[in-house]
Formats: C-alpha cells, structure tokens, sequence
C-alpha cells in the first residue's frame, strides 16, 4: 500500500484513524456505564447484560482472523468508510432496539466490523506514515483507546443518565457517522494488500518470535481486564474515597493513558523493548498494590497507583502492536489480524477470569491475581531475546 499524499495529511489521515478507533472502543465498552438501564428496560438482569461485552469481544477476534483471509482484495479506503458506516447503522439498531435479542443482532453486527478494522487499522496507519515514525502512527491509533476511556465511555454514561440509553448509542452512531466523512476527505488512496489465506495465517503462527508476542500480549490483556472490569465497585470500597470521586478517579486513569500514549509515541521508536518492559513492571506493581493494601488505600496512594496502571497499559498496547508490525515485516497484515485476535480474546477470558476471582475471595483479591498474572509475560520477556531494538 502506498500513498501519495505527503506531509500534514499523511498524519491528518494517521489522526483520523485515531478518531475511528476511539469511536470502535467506546462502542465496545459502551454498555458498561449503561447496565442497570438497559437491564430495567429490557427487563433483563445486569449479569445477562454485561455480557454483550463479552460477546462483543469473542466476536472481534473471530472477524479479526478472518479479515485476512476475506478483505485483502479489497481497497483499503473505501473498505474503512464501509466498516464505520456499519458500526454506525449498528449502533443506531441498538438504540431502536425493542427487544434484548434485538440488542444482541445489533452488537453482534459491530462486533464484526470491531475485528476487522483492528486487524488493519495499526498496520495501515504504520504503511501512510513514514517508516521511521512507525511507533508515533502506532501511538496515535491507539490513543484512541485511551481517549475513548477518558471522554467515551464517561459520556455515554453522562448521556444516558440524562436522556436515556438509547440516546447513547444514538449519539455513538452519529460520531460515526461523523468519522466516515472525514475518512472520505481525509485518507489517502490506499491499494488492496496482496492475497492472503488461512496459509498466511498459518505462516505468521509457525514463527516463534511473534508466538512469543502473541502470549505477552495475551497475559497482558487478559490480566488487565480481569482488573479492569472490576475497577469502579473496587474504588467504591476505600474507606476515604466519597462517591463523587470515583469519576474523578476514572478520569485520571484515562488521562494518564493518554499521556502514556504520548510518551510511547516519543520512546518506542528507539526503546521498544524498554518501553514493553517497564509497562509491565508498572502494571504489576500498580495491580499488586492495589489488592495487597485493598480498603486500607489511602486516596493519594489509590490516585498514584490508578495513573501508574493507566499510563503503563496504554503505553503495553501501542508497544506490543508497533512490535508485532516490526516483526512481522511483510506479513504484517495477516499478524495484526492474529494479534486483534489475541486481545479481544483476551478480554473476554479477562473478565471471566476477573468474575471466578471474585466468587473465591474479594476485589482486593481480583486486583492481587491481576497482578500476579503479569509475571507471566516479564518472564516471557526475558525468554529467547530476539532481534528488536
């Protein structure tokens, strides 16, 4: 794939990507902040509900291994106005919703569209950008992650306790609408990747260097989100912490993910490997210290430990993919499309991990065994050293 579009729209396009991706996550997690509404509405319980999540997750990673096997052929411009011109129409589904099956149709139809754009997103933000700002592109694609946690999903909370769920997912729809047009003015021309199959899949999954990222990230995720799931009734457990600050709280772990976004964007250029090991280690640290001190947290020590766990799991997302597209070399396509596999498989296995927990011990427990888990991936690391910088 190639462009001809130098300069300021090279990055306008590498930002707008960015915006796309902040629309596909706040999306996701939309229903999070919507629970007991949509569960009083469509009469169903907050544990049926939460599980649109979930679907919506194990959804993505299976369309994210298939979109390499059936979208290379297709251009990649008018492919990416399609995917969120769908997110849109299935958002705006959701809000007609009048049934929770009906509900379920329309994430379902997103979660599709969700795994695709993932799979190509990353490595297409890395082919407009100049080659040596691969991680800067990378960075920004998925600050939109973070920015969909510090403004997305608080919003759509905001406007569903204001004017109802449905307004929600309306408004969701429309910012989709929104980014498809600035897509059509924006990108550049991008040609269809060359023809892969389920032989290009398996090429990526036979290298050990990318299995070995691929388990880093898996562990990674799935040890966030069994946290992460968690966080808010966690927070609403420390003694000093009233419940108007929870939100505040949440806003600073956001926050502090965009930062991390920026602050990768700068290092992992040069420090890759440095910037992937040092998340982990933040991330560890952070998670054990929340579960070994729990209740007995003290506000300034919980606000520490939530910005040292936001900036150092924004900063473990954009490195692992800038590393897995630096790997992979020409195969990247057919790798991202494994590696959006891997984390969304991993959320759902997260969250699932995160509930069985929670049925043994405590919230304090929760965030210890979170913890704990991101050993794994240090250890990982430090197994069979390949040749990144």
């Amino acid at each position: 794939m190639t462009t001809d579009s130098p300069g300021l729209r090279v990055w306008l396009a590498v930002i707008v990507l960015g915006v796309a991706s902040f629309t596909m996550v706040t999306t996701e997690f939309a229903p999070v902040g919507l629970l007991s509404q949509i569960a009083l509405d469509l009469g169903r319980d907050q544990a049926a509900v939460g599980l649109t999540v979930t679907l919506y997750a194990w959804i993505g990673a299976a369309s994210g291994l298939l979109s390499a096997v059936l979208l290379q052929r297709f251009p990649r411009k008018p492919l990416l106005v399609v995917l969120m011109l769908v997110l849109s129409a299935s958002n705006l589904a959701a809000m007609l919703s009048d049934s929770f099956a009906g509900l379920l149709l329309a994430r379902a139809v997103g979660a599709v569209v969700h795994g695709f754009f993932w799979a190509m997103a990353a490595a297409i933000a890395t082919q407009i950008a100049p080659s040596h700002r691969m991680g800067v592109a990378t960075a920004i694609v998925f600050g939109g992650i973070s920015m969909a946690t510090v403004i997305g999903v608080p919003l759509v909370n905001l406007i569903g306790q204001n004017s109802g769920w449905r307004a929600a997912f309306g408004v969701i729809g429309g910012v989709g609408l929104c980014t498809s047009v600035l897509m059509v003015g924006v990108l550049p021309r991008l040609r269809a990747g060359s023809p892969a199959g389920w032989q290009a899949l398996a090429a990526v999954v036979r290298r050990q260097d990318l299995r070995r990222i691929y388990a880093v990230t898996a562990f990674m995720a799935a040890a966030n989100f069994a946290a992460y799931t968690f966080i808010e009734p966690f927070l609403g457990e420390i003694a000093d912490v009233p419940s108007f600050m929870i939100g505040v709280m949440l806003f600073g772990f956001g926050g502090a993910g965009f930062v991390g976004n920026i602050l990768t964007g700068v290092l992992i250029d040069r420090f890759m490997t440095s910037v992937i090991t040092w998340g982990l280690l933040a991330l560890a640290g952070a998670l054990v210290g929340l579960g070994w001190f729990g209740p007995q947290l003290g506000t300034g020590t919980a606000v520490t430990l939530l910005v040292v766990w936001g900036a150092a799991v924004a900063a473990l997302f954009a490195g692992l993919q800038t590393w897995i597209l630096r790997a992979a070399g020409s195969m990247a396509m057919s790798a991202a499309a494994i590696h959006s596999a891997v984390i969304n498989s991993a959320i759902g296995v997260g969250a699932i991990l995160g509930a069985r927990m929670l049925n043994l011990s405590d919230l304090s427990g929760v965030m210890l065994m979170a913890g704990v888990i991101v050993i794994v991936p240090l250890l990982i690391m430090r197994v069979g050293r390949s040749g990144e910088t």
